[in-house]
């Protein structure tokens, strides 16, 4: 996965404001809320931020 790091620096989970973080392991974004929490899926590099694509840790 491939996003800048300015990029990440801006992005939001779309569900409680909180930043998100890049899993380095996986092409995933991981809402960094202890009460959220919410795992995004990037496909092609892009990150796909629709809380019904979504899944719960």
């Amino acid at each position: 996965m491939k996003i800048d790091d300015w990029l990440l620096e801006i992005l939001a989970c779309p569900a409680c404001r909180s930043p998100l973080r890049a899993e380095p392991d996986a092409d995933e974004l991981t809402c960094t809320s202890g009460a959220c929490g919410l795992v995004y899926p990037v496909r092609d590099d892009i990150p796909v931020l629709l809380v019904d694509e979504a899944r719960k840790p």
